[in-house]
């Protein structure tokens, strides 16, 4: 019978294996922090960027829609090139593409180029992500798995917010960002590069099964299709609208540098609340509260710099919360044969919402202004918390004694997805 990857790497985890050294995974880790860094800084250089040639915010717009479409192409595709090449070799093609995507924006202020680049860049840190994870998965035993996926995505967190930050340091009208990004991108690749950590086994593409998805877990589904566009509106189109109120390109890096904060401070008191109870409730909870934060950031829009990074530091922390609830009380429901097709249609919904979303936001800004973006993001949290409620009120919990143990998630850090072993290597199962 088929098994998993994740439940093969258990048995051989039982049967003595020696465990991945530590120096290993870090290397794993450490590459994708670096990433980070170079990728914060894009994110906050663009839009700032754009508004001092003085381009209409919609430009803007566009490039986060072109970078939602490259992510939606690489979950679907990177596994059949890991397939192809493998873990290693993989993740340096990956970075290599970022780094390209990173030449293009620095030969000149041309948006159209600027849309293709950085849908290159959402196919490749999609990629990364699938690679990176599906690797760390595979690597380490299941008593440590979820203090390395921690340890993972709070590096890449705490790299996003080093590279918002640079932004205030740098000179925008010349090319030093992306240089930079490419700079932190080729670091990336050395201790990668360099590893001993053993491939896995090459897998298939991880089937995309939504129909069954939704059976097993309706709001897992329904809370990856409401984060993909919340995390994509909040933070594709805060700098934006930040740059079009006529905040300073220091604002903006302060701003966007204080956002990963919420994910760090809200998550674990969240994710402890919900190991102890039906995790439905806390879903409803930070659904609310990312409500009643988005309406802060209209009653203060354009006010004091203090009183909106605060606002936004909960805004973001209490969406991105969303992500790792829901894949939490996702894997509550589901049995080990469904992770395989339930993770990568987590993934598939995900990147779906992330890439019509501000294609709606796009549009919406060309009508009635870039604060167009926090109508939405309500909206969407608003569907959310009482679509949850709705199934609270109407469906049994998963006995608490049943459910897994919660992990910290970056909505800017795709899911790990569990890659399908080929066929033959099924049949050696």
């Amino acid at each position: 019978m088929a098994i998993s990857k994740k439940n093969q790497f258990e048995t051989g985890a039982e049967d003595g294996n020696p465990p991945a050294p530590l120096i290993a995974i870090t290397s794993v880790v450490l590459s994708m922090a670096l990433i980070a860094v170079g990728n914060g800084l894009m994110f906050a250089y663009i839009p700032v960027r754009l508004g001092v040639e003085r381009f209409d915010p919609t430009w803007a717009g566009l490039i986060i829609t072109g970078l939602s479409a490259g992510g939606l192409a690489g979950c679907i595709l990177t596994g059949p090139l890991v397939r192809r090449v493998g873990h290693a070799r993989a993740f340096m093609v990956l970075s290599a593409l970022i780094a390209l995507s990173n030449a293009a924006i620095g030969a000149g202020t041309y948006p159209l180029l600027w849309i293709a680049a950085r849908a290159l860049y959402g196919f490749s840190i999609c990629g990364l992500f699938i690679v990176a994870q599906s690797w760390l998965n595979d690597a380490v035993a299941n008593a440590i798995r979820g203090r390395v996926m921690a340890v993972f995505y709070v590096a890449y967190v705490a790299g996003l917010g080093v590279g918002y930050a640079t932004l205030a340091a740098i000179d925008i009208q010349t090319a030093a960002a992306p240089l930079i990004g490419i700079a932190f991108t080729a670091l990336s690749i050395l201790p990668v590069g360099m590893t001993r950590l053993a491939q896995p086994p090459a897998p298939q593409a991880a089937s995309v099964a939504l129909g069954r998805a939704w059976r097993v877990s309706p709001v897992g589904i329904a809370g990856m299709l409401a984060v993909g566009g919340l995390s994509m509106a909040i933070s594709g189109f805060a700098p934006i609208h930040a740059t079009a109120k006529g905040y300073s390109q220091a604002d903006v890096a302060l701003l966007l540098a204080a956002m990963p904060l919420g994910t760090l401070i809200l998550q674990i008191p969240l994710g402890w609340i919900s190991d102890r109870t039906d995790r439905r409730y806390v879903l409803i909870a930070a659904a609310a509260l990312a409500v009643a934060a988005g309406m802060l950031a209209i009653g203060f829009d354009g006010g004091a710099l203090a009183a909106l990074v605060v606002i936004y530091i909960v805004w973001d922390g209490a969406s991105e919360s969303i992500y790792s609830l829901a894949s939490a009380h996702a894997a509550d429901r589901a049995s080990k044969n469904d992770m395989v097709a339930l993770s990568s249609s987590l993934l598939f919904a995900w990147s779906l919402s992330g890439f019509v979303v501000p294609g709606i936001v796009t549009g919406l800004s060309a009508l009635y202004g870039t604060q167009a973006f926090i109508y939405v993001a309500i909206v969407i949290a608003a569907a959310f918390c009482l679509f949850v409620l709705w199934r609270v009120l109407t469906t049994q919990p998963v006995p608490t004694a049943e459910t897994g143990s919660f992990a910290p998630m970056c909505a800017q850090a795709p899911l790990p997805v569990e890659l399908a072993f080929a066929p033959d290597e099924q049949r050696d199962s």
